[in-house]
């Protein structure tokens, strides 16, 4: 259930960031490229997204510990925009998916990401049994 929350969110996180031309990350839906086909692109960009995020993206995170003291943590946003451009380029393969037109949109695009998939983790977070408990 958490992987499909997950997926839904980041794909509404995408498409919010596809809504911005400056950041020249796209979404090129499935043919013919109706409604339907742009909602079924975007939640098959995030499940790619999700896992590429939780394989490669936890290996890299791994490796990079030590960069992440040394920045305070900065290396994080490249590094989530690297993801976001490997998924770009795992999909470039087929003619639908996430283009994403320089590294550096990518990186601010992540960013963005990132931030809407932290609000919708607050609002949607469980609460803990303590705070249960005393309603």
């Amino acid at each position: 259930m958490r992987f499909i929350i997950r997926v839904v969110v980041n794909a509404f996180a995408f498409w919010v960031v596809t809504l911005m031309p400056v950041l020249q990350v796209m979404i090129i839906p499935f043919p013919p490229g109706g409604t339907l086909q742009l909602v079924l692109t975007l939640l098959a960009v995030a499940a790619i997204f999700a896992i590429v995020n939780t394989i490669i993206g936890t290996v890299v995170k791994i490796v990079a510990f030590p960069l992440y003291i040394l920045t305070l943590g900065l290396i994080g946003f490249v590094i989530n925009g690297f993801l976001l451009w490997l998924t770009a380029w795992i999909t470039s393969g087929w003619d639908w998916g996430l283009r994403v037109e320089h590294f550096w949109w990518g990186v601010l695009a992540a960013i963005i990401i990132s931030v809407i998939n932290g609000i919708f983790g607050f609002i949607l977070r469980p609460q803990s049994k303590k705070q249960q408990r005393r309603d």
